[in-house]
């Protein structure tokens, strides 16, 4: 057959870098694999329970499009506690599947075609998709090593043209664990009024912090809730990647459309899942703190050992639980550097340029693994590269 029934929307969205490598690592034996932002941890009893009691209590049937309000309830509450956002759980917030839905739903809700979306790079490797899928075109601006990638605001206002039409936001960052600043959130929350420009705002890794960082949620700023589409997800907090839960909230008129695109997308997340989540939402917070704390751990033994290996420096992340390490020194690409991790470690790391242009002369490194994988890992890391420099 010479005719393609592909569209070329489809032809033209590229694969996830993270996917690419993870494919790989499973044709291999005895490969550690630091490529997923895959938390290692059980989701907390408590909520598994709730899920079970959920399905016996008959919570197995289709919900509404933007949730169960019991979901939507539990959100507002977590909302105004933890964020500082006041949202009407009727019209103002919305259950999607994951933050993957949730992000998909604003781009299409609020870009037109040829609409342009400035993205962070490096950034989560979905995001130009996303955009693309919408019908947009994604901007990279850049977050700056040297400013412990931060952006710089003047250069991404500088990107800013008649097309522009969002803003993404992304703290703590997927893949340099940054946190992004209270002065420079409140900044382009100005450039973003000044322009009369969305932000979206993916907030998936808030409750993941080190040492003194502090999350602040750009809705919760003045003037600021109906100016932005806030992305939340259960997923990395509670260990529930594989729940699909998530929520938005946004301006009325905003949710009010997300949730119709979802009646025609997914109809809506679980209602299993939904039921789980409130549990979460609501309940004790002590097997999160112990989450949290294993992972600083793990931080901190990922940056001991990298410290030891000539050649790379490493930014200390203070959020999510990835390190972002800069490999410009070897003279080789991201994706070749990976690559020779691969063959001569047996360690799946992610090239740089799996997060954007920008993302070129590092890796990432997840350590949401065990602390004996990560030793072991860290031990096959040093000896090849060792190897490269003798």
């Amino acid at each position: 057959m010479g005719t393609s029934f592909v569209s070329e929307r489809a032809m033209k969205i590229p694969e996830s870098g993270v996917r690419v490598m993870f494919r790989i690592a499973q044709r291999l034996k005895d490969v550690v694999n630091l490529s997923l932002g895959e938390p290692d941890f059980e989701t907390p009893p408590y909520i598994v329970a709730a899920a079970v009691r959920a399905m016996k209590e008959g919570y197995t049937h289709y919900t509404p499009n933007a949730g169960l309000i019991e979901f939507r309830e539990a959100a507002a509450e977590k909302l105004s506690r933890e964020n500082k956002i006041h949202a009407d759980p009727e019209t103002e917030i919305m259950a999607t599947v994951g933050s993957m839905g949730a992000l998909s739903l604003a781009m299409l809700t609020v870009v037109n075609p040829g609409e342009e979306v400035l993205v962070p790079s490096p950034g989560f490797a979905s995001y130009e998709a996303q955009v693309l899928m919408a019908g947009g075109r994604p901007v990279s601006y850049r977050l700056i090593e040297e400013k412990e990638f931060q952006p710089d605001v003047e250069e991404l206002s500088r990107l800013v043209t008649s097309r522009t039409k969002a803003i993404l936001l992304n703290s703590p960052s997927n893949p340099t664990g940054s946190v992004l600043s209270e002065r420079t959130i409140k900044e382009i929350a100005e450039l973003a009024v000044e322009q009369n420009l969305i932000i979206i705002s993916d907030e998936a890794y808030e409750r993941i912090l080190y040492d003194d960082a502090q999350h602040l949620s750009v809705a919760s700023l003045p003037g600021m809730k109906d100016l932005t589409i806030s992305v939340f997800s259960l997923s990395k907090t509670y260990a529930m990647t594989g729940w699909r839960i998530g929520y938005a909230v946004s301006s009325r008129e905003i949710i009010s459309e997300m949730t119709k695109l979802q009646e025609h997308l997914a109809a809506h997340p679980s209602s299993i899942s939904q039921m789980a989540a409130v549990a979460a939402l609501t309940g004790p917070d002590d097997y999160v703190e112990t989450m949290v704390k294993e992972y600083a751990e793990r931080r901190n033994l990922v940056m001991r050992e990298l410290s030891r290996v000539p050649g790379l420096r490493c930014v200390k992340p203070m959020g999510a639980f990835y390190v972002f390490p800069n490999i410009s020194d070897f003279g080789v690409s991201s994706r070749d550097f990976a690559m020779h991790l691969l063959k001569e470690a047996k360690v799946v790391v992610v090239p740089g340029t799996a997060f954007g242009r920008f993302g070129e002369g590092h890796i990432r490194i997840s350590y949401s693994v065990s602390e004996e994988n990560l030793l072991k890992a860290l031990s096959r890391i040093g000896e090849a590269l060792e190897r490269v420099s003798t």
